[in-house]
């Protein structure tokens, strides 16, 4: 598995165009979930992504400076691609996204991240909160969760 960490402006094209299918895939057709995936805060976030060793997109994670999304730095579009999973790198993606958030915004906090509800016990396992009432968010049952520094 390789790597990849990129500011907006630094993101290869090819790799941009890859992630962006990426989350098609699964937020769009996968989840049958018509919504608009391109919501203008891809260009102030930073993006970590898995290759696999042929060179394809297989997990993906966005993060988001504070006062973007919300006041907090906040972590968004989480994915791991279908045949990759049931191997914890979903797990791996957001350690790796927390630790990269933490060395970015090393003043910050917390972490928030809008999850969808049947995985609150997933992201409970890493730490995270559930906070406030469920809600739906294009059509998906979602909580906000959060997760203070250590």
């Amino acid at each position: 598995m390789q790597w990849h960490r990129h500011s907006f402006e630094s993101l290869p094209k090819k790799d941009l165009y890859a992630i962006l299918r990426l989350r098609s895939d699964i937020f769009v057709v996968e989840q049958n979930c018509v919504y608009l995936d391109l919501d203008d805060q891809d260009q102030k976030s930073y993006h970590l992504y898995a290759k696999n060793t042929k060179g394809v997109v297989v997990a993906y994670i966005r993060i988001l400076p504070p006062g973007t999304a919300y006041p907090q730095v906040s972590i968004g579009r989480v994915v791991v691609e279908k045949s990759a999973r049931g191997r914890e790198l979903g797990i791996e993606i957001m350690v790796r996204a927390e630790e990269w958030a933490w060395d970015l915004f090393h003043e910050e906090r917390e972490i928030v991240l809008m999850a969808q509800s049947y995985l609150l016990q997933w992201y409970g396992r890493l730490g995270y909160e559930a906070q406030g009432e469920e809600f739906l968010e294009d059509g998906i049952p979602h909580r906000i969760m959060v997760k203070a520094t250590s």
